[in-house]
């Protein structure tokens, strides 16, 4: 299963993080039950309704995103916030792109990539779970939200398309999963710039500048120095110096 770090999270990467073993992976407590113990409410299991899989949903509005809360912004978006913008993008792909790709799916795609999260949390590279920790954990809450609650919903077609998706996404294989990558690289500048400007540029957020280097679309790419452009221009005006990891920054057009 292929993994990019700069794609299942707003966290950064450091030397070391992210890195674990087999026996960090088998000595871990973390199981879905484990979860589910703590949470009041639970949610019905193999009925044949939706609603407790709707009811799970919440938890994706109400989960922050955990990278930016590393630079003091509490009140930062959620899970849900990141991938409706996500899904919103998707549909705004030019025809160059939406020609060749199914882009419904990509946008389904969108809303579903990190729907592991409600139970599992948003974990980043620097958080002390190894990779292949975090994929366990992922994959084990995809079935139980794909089994446990929506098995025997509509003869569990449903439940079965959405971890179909889900699991396209984390293979990142077919051209529609590499689009939604790009995407959610391009979903986090756009967040990035957006607080930096709501902080009057008190707080530099260019840690995060360096995904823009894993975007492989030219169209995404050229949205992607549109923003840095509108960064540059921001900094200049705040009469401040921003950094940029990388080599990131655009050059100057008329050079």
């Amino acid at each position: 299963m292929a993994v990019d770090e700069s794609t299942q999270t707003n966290g950064v990467a450091e030397p070391g993080a992210g890195q674990g073993n087999a026996q960090d992976v088998k000595q871990s407590g973390w199981t879905v039950q484990t979860v589910l113990a703590d949470i009041e409410h639970g949610y019905a299991e193999s009925t044949d309704s939706p609603v407790p899989f709707f009811h799970l949903l919440e938890r994706l509005k109400t989960t922050k995103r955990a990278g930016w809360r590393r630079f003091g912004i509490e009140d930062c978006e959620s899970i849900s916030d990141h991938m409706y913008r996500m899904s919103i993008l998707t549909m705004m792909a030019p025809q160059s792109i939406s020609s060749k790709l199914d882009i419904l799916r990509c946008c389904r795609m969108a809303l579903i990539h990190d729907m592991a999260e409600s139970l599992v949390g948003d974990i980043t590279p620097v958080d002390p779970v190894s990779k292949e920790e975090k994929s366990r954990r992922e994959s084990e809450t995809m079935d139980y939200i794909c089994t446990n609650l929506l098995g025997k919903f509509n003869g569990g077609l449903n439940g079965k398309d959405v971890r179909q998706i889900w699991q396209e996404y984390e293979d990142s294989e077919t051209a529609e999963s590499l689009f939604v990558h790009d995407i959610d690289k391009m979903e986090l500048l756009l967040q990035m710039l957006e607080y930096e400007r709501s902080q009057k540029c008190e707080t530099d957020l260019g840690e995060f500048t360096w995904v823009a280097q894993k975007i492989k679309s030219p169209e995404i790419n050229t949205w992607a120095t549109a923003v840095f452009r509108e960064r540059q221009a921001l900094w200049k005006k705040a009469g401040k110096t921003c950094s940029w990891r990388a080599d990131t920054e655009p050059k100057d057009e008329a050079s």
